[in-house]
């Protein structure tokens, strides 16, 4: 099987997005909803199956479950990549919700079957519990996840997030340069990015910020990750994929999406301004999703192209490109 790193990029590239799009073909119309409230040895994978449906796309794979019992996260990993070397998207759920809701939902069951036939390696995320709002604890549980499931395929050393509603917060908060695990690049549908802004929206999202991050007062702004991605992207611009609806009633994207708009890195982000309710079906569409795909692939691409221009044939790459790339050759 021929690796990213020793096949041109285009043609990686137009391989895995035709394999998106034949899977996108059959998608049919998705119901509109909204929500109310490295190179090591690789370890078997010891995978549950859920009940198959056909309004639940994800219920036919095999998913591994990982990480503490009572939040566990799933995983699920191309065949790929068992003999070559291959990114991993790390989703974060909504409030009120977990790693199994998110494989038993038909829309984000349709995002994980093409991110799968693009050859990413998806960790649906407890994310520590139904509502830790991104707290440094869910943080923490998130990173001992992120290893034990790198350690379960061969892994290109690249992570990429995507948070939905409540997942926003923990997912912006992994890119920011004192994660505990490094991430290239986040997509962002419907999300709250602000913490503060949480906080002050409603008792109940009080409350439970409050019971995760063990505050009684309003949360700093070191704790918060919007004014911390702020700051950070005049220096580093973040790559980001940023979907949100100004109709939105439950997420506010004046407060939250939009303010990220300008740290936005140039060239690779893509935002896209969409009408109707929180997590509405235009979010899900075959389009969108191809559009999502696209972003990570294209992060994809330029790391592929850095590494070649870093160390172009001939010269000795990093002992973890080296391995993979011996991997793929075998």
């Amino acid at each position: 099987m021929t690796d990213f790193l020793s096949s041109t990029p285009l043609t990686a590239f137009r391989r895995a997005l035709a394999r998106v799009l034949a899977l996108l073909v059959g998608f049919g119309p998705l119901a509109a909803h909204a929500q109310a409230a490295g190179t090591a040895a690789v370890k078997p994978l010891v995978a549950t199956v859920a009940t198959p449906s056909a309004s639940r796309p994800n219920a036919a794979l095999r998913w591994t479950r990982l990480g503490n019992p009572r939040s566990p996260s799933l995983l699920q990993v191309p065949a790929d990549c068992q003999v070559r070397s291959c990114p991993l998207v790390v989703v974060s759920h909504p409030r009120a919700q977990d790693a199994a809701r998110l494989r038993d939902s038909a829309q984000v069951g349709k995002i994980s079957q093409a991110l799968l036939a693009a050859d990413f390696a998806v960790l649906l995320s407890g994310d520590g519990g139904v509502n830790t709002w991104g707290s440094p604890a869910a943080l923490r549980e998130v990173a001992q996840v992120h290893r034990e499931a790198t350690s379960r395929f061969r892994w290109n050393s690249r992570t990429y997030a995507l948070g939905l509603s409540m997942g926003g917060l923990l997912s912006l908060r992994s890119a920011l340069p004192d994660s505990p695990y490094t991430v290239r690049g986040v997509a962002l549908i419907d999300a709250w990015v602000s913490l503060r802004g949480a906080w002050g929206s409603a008792l109940s999202r009080q409350r439970e910020i409050g019971k995760a991050y063990g505050l009684t007062v309003p949360p700093t702004p070191t704790l918060d990750p919007l004014p911390l991605a702020q700051r950070l992207a005049p220096v580093a611009p973040l790559p980001l994929f940023l979907a949100y609806s100004p109709t939105d009633t439950v997420v506010s994207s004046r407060k939250n999406a939009e303010l990220l708009i300008p740290k936005a890195e140039q060239g690779v982000s893509e935002i896209v301004r969409l009408d109707g309710p929180h997590l509405g079906g235009n979010r899900f569409s075959p389009q969108m999703i191809a559009r999502l795909v696209g972003f990570y692939q294209g992060l994809e691409q330029r790391a592929i192209a850095r590494q070649h221009k870093e160390f172009p044939p001939g010269l000795p790459a990093p002992a973890v490109q080296r391995a993979q790339t011996e991997t793929s050759k075998s």
